[in-house]
């Protein structure tokens, strides 16, 4: 099989959470450049809809579906308008998560515990399983989890949203065992600090967080969000057609260092 056919996403429907900024945006942008229909989905529908449409700008094709992960009325929705709509699912990213407490883990807000769980371990697990469903009807499909190097090593001062990001890595791997004979792949990625809104705080926030950071980063630097597109390119095609349950490194080596 020719190189250029291993990564062709044409006629494939790509739904990308969190896809209005950052590392969803540009996994959106890279699905789409190789021939996906992509559904921008993120809480706000004006955020997506300018992500739909500068894809469609680019001669791609994609739509804007409002969603937060958070709320499961929001999730069964997103979920009958797909289910209604011609074509089904073959590519879900599951990108949106949530933060909203940085600091010592013993001081950690019941409320913002209960936020981060509910986006980051709930959301996830309910967007994969309906979408498997939805994956299983017409054959198959790949499901790409965004980790974070924080499941293996846990980021200062982001002791909940570690843990959280922990139980993805398994989550990944007990929907890769259980989905596999339904031809649902599941594999998750495992991106290093990246220059993104989300991640402000520790990539440009008090310097000698950022050199801490960066002491642990062999290449010295932090990845641009199109740098850990092409991992979710990898594994939502064909190219990785034998490939489940992995939970690949986008990190610069910080985890071998």
């Amino acid at each position: 099989m020719a190189t250029q056919e291993l990564f062709n996403l044409d006629g494939k429907i790509a739904l990308v959470t969190g896809a209005s900024r950052g590392i969803g945006e540009a996994i959106a942008r890279t699905l789409a450049a190789y021939g996906a229909c992509v559904i921008v989905s993120s809480r706000k529908q004006e955020g997506c809809e300018q992500v739909a449409a500068a894809i469609r700008g680019e001669g791609g094709r994609a739509e804007a579906r409002a969603c937060h992960i958070g709320e499961m009325d929001q999730i069964r929705a997103l979920y009958g308008a797909l289910e209604q709509s011609p074509g089904g699912l073959d590519i879900l990213v599951n990108n949106a998560a949530t933060n909203p407490y940085f600091g010592p883990i013993l001081d950690t807000d019941p409320g913002a515990f209960q936020k981060t769980v509910d986006v980051n371990i709930r959301g996830y697990f309910f967007m994969s399983s309906l979408g498997a469903k939805l994956m299983a009807k017409s054959g198959g499909g790949s499901i790409v989890n965004i980790a974070s190097i924080n499941a293996e090593v846990p980021g200062p001062r982001q002791g909940v949203y570690s843990i959280t990001k922990a139980a993805i890595v398994c989550m990944t791997k007990a929907f890769a065992k259980e989905c596999a004979p339904l031809g649902v792949r599941v594999n998750a990625i495992l991106p290093g600090p990246t220059d993104t809104r989300f991640a402000a705080a520790i990539v440009h926030g008090e310097s000698e967080v950022r050199e801490q950071m960066l002491a642990h980063v062999p290449m010295q630097r932090v990845a641009q969000p199109n740098e850990i597109a092409g991992a979710a390119l990898y594994l939502a095609s064909d190219a990785a057609s034998y490939t489940t349950g992995a939970c690949v490194a986008v990190d610069g080596g910080y985890l071998t260092a």
